[in-house]
């Protein structure tokens, strides 16, 4: 069912934002965010740098919290949020004006029937935009707040909608991800042992095989159907990255299996990856490189 709105009157807009030791980026995506959102809500989840400082700047609707999980967090902050559409974006994200115009004429639309507008990702390695592969692909983040949650997944939590009617913007949401290359490397490895403690709660299983295998098919996914090889060494470097992803995730989930503590003994850190900061053991003094 459609709702309308007085020509020219845009909805009223909230945006949230999950944060932990984000103080050297939040401030650049806040700003691209400040005198649009109608709510801005920032929830963190133990910082121990000027990140809350930094986002009190911006808004009163900062909360700190304990970390309960990427979607469980999610649905903290959007149970916060009060707009009839509710913007999901990261500290590495940023707000352009010709994106900002064109989410504003589409939620401007008389009777507009979409529930979520996907935004096409414009990620930067290395100085660069990447023009092809998984990361140039548009991302669920903004939608209409009735009914919507998140799946309580640990990482790669995925949008629930009630009713799924999606268009896409064509300006993308610039995306810099990765501070540099050990930050590359560090969080993708993060994310692959968090995904594969997911899968083993979950009973799934693999074996050191699949893992290997895993690495070339994402590699010729990423590099040759997805036309990665466009985007030069960038392009072939991500595609590596992207491999050694899928090999750490199936590898540390056949290792699960294995590598279980003994009684009363703690988990190792690959196990039992929960922090309130994910990325908090990244904080090392930036590296450049040239590619």
């Amino acid at each position: 069912m459609t709702q309308s709105h007085p020509a020219g009157k845009r909805p009223r807009l909230s945006a949230f934002l999950i944060v932990c030791d984000e103080a050297d980026r939040i401030g650049d995506c806040l700003d691209s965010l400040a005198g649009w959102v109608d709510q801005l809500v920032v929830l963190d989840s133990g910082s121990t740098d000027q990140t809350v400082s930094i986002a009190r700047r911006y808004t009163h609707d900062v909360y700190q919290t304990d970390w309960p999980g990427y979607g469980a967090q999610r649905n903290r902050a959007l149970q916060k949020c009060d707009g009839e559409w509710v913007l999901s974006i990261d500290a590495d994200e940023r707000m352009s004006a010709a994106l900002k115009a064109d989410i504003d004429r589409i939620l401007c639309e008389s009777g507009l029937d979409a529930t979520l507008l996907k935004l096409p990702w414009r990620t930067w390695l290395f100085g660069r935009p990447l023009q092809f592969g998984r990361y140039t692909a548009p991302q669920a983040k903004l939608f209409k707040r009735e009914g919507a949650r998140y799946r309580e997944h640990r990482v790669h939590e995925s949008l629930i909608l009630p009713r799924r009617v999606t268009r896409t913007v064509r300006p993308p949401l610039d995306h810099r991800s990765w501070r540099d290359y050990q930050h590359l490397q560090h969080k993708h490895l993060q994310y692959a042992c968090l995904l594969a403690r997911q899968k083993a709660d979950a009973g799934q299983h693999s074996g050191l095989r699949y893992a290997c295998l895993r690495f070339f098919t994402d590699f010729v996914q990423q590099y040759v159907l997805r036309l990665g090889f466009l985007d030069g060494r960038r392009g072939f470097l991500i595609a590596i990255v992207l491999g050694q992803y899928a090999f750490h995730k199936y590898a540390a989930l056949a290792m699960a299996g294995i590598d279980q503590p003994a009684a009363g003994q703690p988990r190792n850190q690959l196990q039992s990856t929960n922090s309130s900061c994910v990325e908090a053991s990244m904080r090392q003094p930036s590296v450049s490189y040239v590619i």
